[in-house]
């Protein structure tokens, strides 16, 4: 008997990180559901102080809201010289509306001549089962140094001024960033939970 297909409800608004996870999880038994498939229009509360702290929050809301298998994520940008700033505040850091460019252009303002431009991404998943109240937390860095200028045409977010090994991420195609970046680091780590839980219900 073939044990039927889990669900697992991907609890961000982001386009960008659902095509990334869809991408990351492609070779799971699993069907990724949105919170626009669930009717969910309320945002859940996002007012930690660290990003794993805010990834569980996120993740116990929706799963109460959906009664779904969930994961949720809280990432971000931190700068050495910022004193680990942006951090929780890196996807509104220009302000609650702020475009990505906004948000990167204040960046490089506040570090225009800093010498010391080192900085990592931080991505922290949480993944919930409402079924048996697991919680499980998975992290993933990746790190790097700010540019002085944007380059690359891909990506997202900070990638235009985020360089690894002289590249930014925007510059690198997205097979390559999902090697190196901190959302591919961390999904690494959830997929393998997901595949183990996914072998032991067969």
């Amino acid at each position: 008997m073939i044990a039927p297909r889990r669900r697992l409800l991907v609890a961000t608004g982001s386009a960008h990180k659902l095509i990334e996870l869809q991408r990351l999880f492609g070779d799971l038994t699993i069907d990724l559901v949105t919170l626009r498939d669930l009717g969910i229009t309320d945002e859940a509360p996002e007012d930690g102080t660290t990003f794993e702290e805010n990834a569980l929050q996120k993740a116990r809301w929706y799963a109460e809201a959906s009664s779904e298998w969930t994961l949720a994520d809280d990432s971000g940008l931190e700068v050495v010289a910022l004193n680990g700033a942006p951090g929780v505040y890196t996807r509104r850091y220009a302000g609650p509306n702020a475009t990505d460019v906004q948000n990167y252009e204040k960046l490089l303002s506040e570090t225009s001549g800093v010498t010391d431009r080192s900085a990592r991404f931080v991505c922290t998943m949480a993944l919930i089962d409402p079924v048996n109240g697991s919680e499980r937390t998975f992290r993933g860095e990746c790190p790097g140094a700010l540019t002085a200028a944007p380059r690359g045409e891909f990506g997202f977010g900070y990638d235009p001024i985020f360089e690894v090994d002289g590249r930014t991420m925007a510059e690198r195609a997205p097979a390559e960033k999902d090697a190196l970046s901190h959302r591919g680091r961390a999904a690494a780590l959830v997929a393998a939970a997901l595949r183990s839980e996914l072998e032991q219900t067969r």
